[in-house]
């Protein structure tokens, strides 16, 4: 069974469906097919394919079954961007004489099959689709499995890497082995993304969004004085900003203590 995904980064809901998958038997090996590029997505988006592929790996080394859960970076040896029919016909041409291939994708790509490159072809396949919380998958129900018992968690990639970015708690997200090859090449670090909103922020000084991102990112690194700067900038911009007004005070009352801390041993 070939599940398609950029894995950008791998998270404990893709490992979950993943097992829940052949631990009821669906398939003899269920393979991750890391995308370097979807045409969903800009490169922007993405890191470096190298680093998905190992951040599965290690996943799938971590898993229940890793004798039958693995990665593949076969779709990085053909043509960008990647498509799944490209990908589909040419291991049929390379392993179809001693293997058969199913997919495993979400509802939500389900509903706008129609919009990839020779859909028709790719219904063929037996395709198992699991549905996510609250969503209602109701095209090409005849030519689809649907998996109504499996495993529902919350969990995206984009969530994860905004709490990286931000620097907030993961553990519950990710395993540790993918958290570690994060930190270990900075993939989506607080430090990286405060250098990003520096860059926006020269080009959109007014921007409060970015001026809140940055101010709160900052609050957390206890850059007190850059951060109350921020939230006060927010607040000339919009002085009805209860978040930027709320922060400003938290940040006055730690410098107040300080200062008189230092004074009063």
């Amino acid at each position: 069974m070939l599940y398609f995904g950029s894995f950008n980064p791998i998270h404990r809901g893709h490992m979950a469906l993943a097992e829940w998958v052949v631990g009821q038997d669906l398939c003899d090996r269920l393979v991750l097919v890391v995308s370097p590029q979807s045409p969903y997505k800009t490169d922007a988006d993405l890191a470096p394919e190298l680093d998905r592929f190992e951040m599965a790996e290690a996943a799938c080394r971590a898993s229940r079954h890793p004798d039958r859960i693995q990665p593949s970076a076969i779709e990085f040896l053909l043509p960008k961007p990647s498509y799944t029919i490209e990908t589909l016909r040419y291991l049929e041409q390379e392993c179809g004489d001693r293997m058969r291939f199913s997919i495993l994708m979400g509802g939500d790509q389900v509903e706008r099959l129609d919009g990839w490159r020779e859909y028709e072809r790719i219904l063929e396949y037996p395709i198992y689709v699991y549905p996510r919380r609250g969503e209602r998958v109701g095209r090409f129900a005849d030519r689809i499995t649907l998996l109504d018992g499996a495993p529902l968690l919350d969990i995206s990639s984009t969530e994860v890497r905004r709490r990286l970015e931000a620097g907030e708690e993961t553990s519950q997200l990710i395993i540790p082995e993918v958290a570690d090859h994060i930190r270990r090449k900075e993939l989506w670090s607080p430090a990286k993304r405060l250098r990003q909103l520096d860059g926006l922020l020269a080009e959109h000084p007014d921007d409060k969004a970015l001026l809140l991102e940055r101010g709160r990112l900052r609050y957390r690194r206890s850059e007190w004085g850059a951060a109350l700067n921020d939230f006060n900038a927010a607040i000339r911009l919009d002085a009805s900003c209860t978040e930027a007004q709320q922060y400003a005070e938290m940040i006055r009352e730690i410098l107040e203590f300080r200062y008189k801390d230092i004074y009063n041993p």
